[in-house]
């Protein structure tokens, strides 16, 4: 194992050696709400994307809104000329995930960074999660209604499936108990229509694809939600992986993708107690899908410090002290071990010491928090060395800033944790 002390982008150096010719990097984050997260998983993305070809980034955030915001750092026609105008438009709550002021500054310095490149070698960024489903209907619609119109009306037929649930999506999962399938075949039918129309069109077409991929995912996700247990979870995470995937192949066969989501998608679950539960997430699949020499899964964490979070679901967002770490955790461990700022890197192939393969308690933050929780809860076991590639501790921590971006009304809570 390689411990190197940070204090800039320089630091990543044996981050990026490690990482190789690997297709996949993956950056996560221990909380949604923390500004160092961004800022270092920035640092590490410029790197990577000016410095070793990567083609897009990749985030836990929903195909509509992300899609404004890939069009604007590729200054595609039409499109806003500032990203964080983009940013400011995303409405499903919980904003500030993405409609912040670090992820605005990363996408600025995107744009630019693409302005000096042929269109084809410009670097996007994509949504990977299945939440949308009202607007990804309503964009598959406007681009049938102005593309083909002979396909308008397997979208709505598919729309007025859902119609009847209004904005609570969820309640479809309870009805999907006692109705037929009917809503199941007709997004079958426009996943279909829409896929063999985007296999010869360009990226307005791609995009159509992937929301009706998303409007599948999301019926198969609320039906999966009413049994319980993870399969939900396990429909989310397949669907995030399948979307990395068809991203992959759309950018071409040398494509290589950066991912940025929370560490409980991102750290290979088989190294955790989510495994036991039957629960799968995007790491693990990663891993299997492409071999784990490519694919890179780095894992961050932190000691104390302040998260911008809710204190249920749907509340207005605010900034909340995260105490310091439990004793025994892999952060009390970490906090006694390592400078202000350090990064881990893990030789697969050889000696580690006995706390990178035993188990312990690693904390996870998620959009709604409670820190008097902490004594027993907010942790999830975990083998570090297993479920990571590499690891980046930043000691104290404090919150991100939010756009000033206005919350729709919220949804049902994510399982488990709202991560």
């Amino acid at each position: 194992m390689q411990v190197h002390r940070l204090g800039g982008p320089a630091d990543f150096d044996p981050l990026l050696e490690r990482a190789g010719s690997a297709r996949v990097v993956m950056l996560g984050e221990a909380s949604h709400g923390t500004y160092d997260y961004h800022r270092l998983r920035e640092q590490v993305t410029r790197r990577l994307i000016s410095e070793a070809g990567f083609s897009f980034v990749a985030v836990e955030g929903d195909w509509p809104d992300c899609d404004l915001v890939h069009r604007a750092v590729v200054a595609a026609p039409g499109a806003d000329d500032d990203p964080q105008r983009a940013l400011e438009r995303f409405a499903r709550w919980p904003t500030w995930m993405w409609a912040n002021a670090e992820v605005a500054r990363f996408c600025r310095w995107l744009r630019a960074w693409n302005a000096d490149r042929p269109e084809a070698g410009r670097a996007g960024f994509h949504g990977l999660d299945v939440y949308s489903l009202w607007e990804s209907m309503q964009a598959i619609l406007d681009y049938l209604g102005e593309e083909d119109p002979a396909s308008l009306e397997v979208a709505q037929e598919a729309y007025r499936c859902f119609e009847p649930y209004g904005s609570r999506i969820e309640e479809y999962g309870v009805a999907s108990r006692f109705v037929s399938a009917r809503c199941e075949a007709e997004v079958v039918r426009l996943l279909t229509r829409t896929r063999e129309r985007a296999a010869a069109d360009g990226a307005d077409a791609f995009s159509a694809w992937q929301n009706a991929a998303v409007v599948a995912g999301a019926e198969r996700y609320y039906r999966a939600m009413v049994g319980g247990g993870p399969q939900s979870w396990n429909v989310r995470d397949t669907h995030m992986v399948e979307t990395l995937d068809r991203l992959l192949d759309r950018y071409g066969p040398d494509a290589r993708a950066v991912v940025w989501a929370h560490n409980t998608h991102v750290g290979d679950a088989r190294a955790t107690d989510m495994a036991g539960g039957g629960m799968v997430n995007i790491g693990q699949l990663a891993r299997e899908r492409y071999g784990a020499d490519d694919v890179l899964l780095v894992g961050f964490g932190s000691y104390q410090g302040s998260v911008v979070a809710a204190n249920r679901w749907g509340a207005p967002a605010e900034v909340m002290t995260v105490p310091p770490a439990r004793a025994g955790s892999l952060e009390e461990r970490l906090h006694r071990m390592l400078p202000e700022q350090a990064l881990l890197v893990f030789d697969p192939g050889g000696d580690r010491p006995e706390w990178l393969v035993e188990e312990a308690d690693h904390r996870a933050i998620g959009v709604v928090y409670d820190p008097s929780f902490e004594a027993w809860g907010n942790y999830v076991p975990t083998r570090l060395g297993d479920r990571y590639d590499a690891f980046v501790w930043c000691d104290h921590t404090t919150a991100l800033h939010p756009l000033p971006a206005v919350p729709a009304p919220g949804e049902l809570e994510t399982y488990p944790s709202g991560v």
